[in-house]
């Protein structure tokens, strides 16, 4: 590591490596950036933390080590849902459908941990006539007529061994392992519950640090993600958990990670570490707050010049690179507004900074001169969008 890097006293809560390295501190930001916030100054005044992320030069897991998991209570006012998003839509179905064929889950018990407001799992069980059990303490009471919500059940809380009689050929878990402080808390209750019941596929899917630290997606760095995982450290924690690791592929324009496993009959406490790509990372992250730095001076210069135009710019993208975006820089002025196409986000406020959030209809009227994409993978979707409309706008990637 660099020499502006510091030791961390806590052991690396994968492979137990001491001293982890402290790379990057964003102090003081909002601690939810996905809790709905109805009055502007209580979302300005919302609770913050600090992020000070610490690398494992052993297995190349990340993780921050100011985290307190007490500061963060999952309610029925969480969203993050992204399934508003045609574009996501394609993505879950494209995922949903491999899934059904590969492990053969037609007629079948499926169990989703962080289920969210249940879209994925009502769409495994619609498209193959399966069963569901989705646990999460934010999801909310949908009025959804399809067939397949007789078919599921939904617990509001936390999965743990006190569900263990719940059992499925399939348990799934999508962008939750990244909330969990030590992922072997979630993962040692799971292989145990499944038992031997060997054939039991289990799928993860979290935000890929590759892309984060590589191509400088530093908006994805929020204080609700303690973990930060590479596909090598995926592996190894599951590895480690007692799961033997099957298909591991980077999705959504390598914006993700997705994990497929079967349980082990061992305990396997190491695995081929392929130590280019933990240097490769480590070389990565030795230079990332400099990167970071770099970024956000550009962007402060970019909105200063907007400003300075008298244009009126909005952002798009109301989830935790808008938020973090919006807080990093400190922004005001000159946005005044933050679109999303997710109704129940729409009238609520940004945390820490305060913009109203909107929906695309609401631009008729406004009529911005910029619009700033906080996800490239969304722009054509939104262009669409904004065309139908009737806006004439420039367009620009954050």
């Amino acid at each position: 590591m660099n020499k502006s890097s510091k030791q961390s006293e806590q052991a690396c809560p994968v492979c137990a490596f001491p001293d982890l390295e402290i790379f990057f501190e964003m102090l003081n930001v909002p601690v939810y950036c996905n809790l709905l916030c109805p009055e502007q100054q209580a979302a300005r005044n919302c609770p913050r933390g600090d992020i000070k992320l610490a690398f494992c030069p052993q297995c190349g897991f990340i993780t921050n080590v100011a985290f307190d998991p007490a500061r963060l209570e999952y309610s029925q006012d969480y969203e993050n849902s992204l399934h508003c998003s045609p574009r996501f839509q394609d993505y879950a179905q494209s995922l949903a459908t491999r899934l059904l064929e590969r492990h053969n889950l037609y007629d079948k018990d499926i169990i989703e941990i962080g289920c969210g407001k249940g879209d994925f799992l009502l769409l495994l069980c619609e498209l193959g006539n399966n069963r569901g059990v989705g646990f999460d303490p934010s999801y909310v009471p949908q009025t959804d007529p399809s067939q397949a919500k007789q078919q599921v059940k939904f617990i509001q809380d936390f999965y743990s061994q006190r569900y263990a009689n719940y059992q499925g050929e399939l348990v799934c878990c999508r962008h939750t392992l990244e909330h969990i402080q030590n992922p072997k808390d979630l993962l040692k209750p799971l292989r145990q519950a499944i038992g031997d019941r060997l054939n039991t596929a289990v799928f993860f899917e979290v935000p890929n640090a590759l892309h984060t630290f590589r191509h400088l997606a530093i908006w994805d760095i929020i204080y609700e993600h303690c973990c930060y995982f590479t596909p090598l450290s995926l592996a190894h924690t599951f590895s480690f958990c007692g799961f033997r690791i099957g298909e591991l592929s980077e999705e959504f324009d390598g914006q993700f990670i997705g994990l497929e496993a079967l349980p082990d009959q061992g305990e396997a406490d190491s695995i081929d570490r392929q130590r280019s790509e933990v240097e490769q990372l480590a070389s990565d992250v030795n230079t990332f707050a400099s990167n970071f730095k770099h970024k956000v001076e550009t962007w402060s210069s970019e909105l200063k010049q907007i400003e300075d135009k008298g244009q009126r710019a909005v952002v798009w993208g109301a989830g935790s690179k808008g938020v973090t975006f919006l807080n990093v820089l400190n922004i005001q002025a000159p946005i005044e507004y933050v679109v999303d196409i997710n109704p129940r986000k729409q009238g609520m406020y940004v945390a820490g900074t305060g913009q109203q959030i909107v929906s695309p209809q609401f631009l008729e009227n406004y009529q911005p001169d910029v619009v700033l994409v906080m996800n490239p993978i969304y722009q054509s979707e939104i262009q669409q969008l904004t065309q139908s409309l009737g806006l004439n706008t420039e367009f620009m990637c954050v």
